[in-house]
C-alpha cells in the first residue's frame, strides 16, 4: 500500500507542498456530510463551488478549499493547496460521534498524524517523516502500526513516509485516494470561511 502511495505523489507532487487529508468516519448513521462540513467550517454552512481547474485556481484562495470523497460509511476531506489543518476544537467536534483521522503537512512543515474520537484528541505523531524528532502524544498504541512502517523505511525517505501516514490511514479506515480523482475539470470543491477552523 506504501507503494500504491508513492505512485500518487510522484504522480503528483504537487501534493507534497502541502496538503490536509482527513478521513471521518461517524458513528451514528443520522451525521451527513453536511453536518461534518458545518463542523469544519465552525458551524457554519461553507462555500460550494465548481472550479474549472481545481488545482490551479484553489492556489488564488486565501481559504482552504476541499476535495469530497465518499467511502463505505466513510467521508474524506483533501484540501489540497495550503495544508491547512483544522485547529484543535475543530478536530474535536468534527469527532464527537465519529472517529477522526488526519494528516498533515505544509512548506513550512508541520508533518503530523492525528486520531481523534468522541471529542477528544487520542493520538497526535509531530514530525513523523524526522526519525530523530518525531514527536509522540497520546495512546501511543493507536499509531503502533505506523511507527512500525516508519521503522521499516529509510531515514531520508520522505516520500515514503508520506505515503505510509496515507497507508496507514487507509488501513485503518478502508478509504484510500486514488491519483485520478485528483485530475479533475469542472469539479465541485468545498471553502471553507472559518477563521477558526
Amino acid at each position: 500500500m506504501i507503494d500504491h502511495y508513492r505512485g500518487l505523489f510522484e504522480w503528483q507532487e504537487w501534493l507534497e507542498n502541502g496538503l490536509c487529508w482527513i478521513i471521518v468516519q461517524p458513528l451514528n448513521e443520522e451525521i451527513t456530510v453536511d453536518d461534518l462540513l458545518r463542523r469544519l467550517n465552525g458551524g457554519r454552512d461553507p462555500e460550494h463551488r465548481v472550479m474549472e481547474y481545481p488545482t490551479e485556481e484553489a492556489l488564488d484562495e486565501l481559504q482552504p478549499v476541499f476535495f469530497v470523497f465518499e467511502g463505505a460509511g466513510t467521508w474524506g476531506f483533501l484540501e489540497f493547496t495550503y495544508g491547512m489543518a483544522p485547529s484543535g476544537h475543530t478536530l474535536v467536534e468534527l469527532s464527537k460521534e465519529s472517529r477522526v483521522w488526519m494528516t498533515t503537512w505544509h512548506f513550512k512543515g508541520g508533518y503530523t498524524v492525528l486520531y481523534a474520537a468522541d471529542g477528544r484528541i487520542r493520538a497526535r505523531m509531530g514530525d513523523f517523516v524526522f526519525t530523530e524528532h518525531i514527536v509522540e502524544e497520546g495512546d501511543r498504541s493507536i499509531l503502533a502500526d505506523l511507527r512500525i512502517m516508519l521503522d521499516g523505511l529509510d531515514p531520508q525517505d520522505y516520500r515514503g513516509k508520506q505515503s505510509a501516514a496515507f497507508a496507514f490511514m487507509e488501513a485503518a479506515t478502508g478509504m484510500g485516494l486514488e491519483s485520478e480523482w485528483l485530475d479533475v475539470e469542472n469539479a465541485p470543491v468545498v471553502i471553507l470561511d472559518n477563521p477558526d477552523a
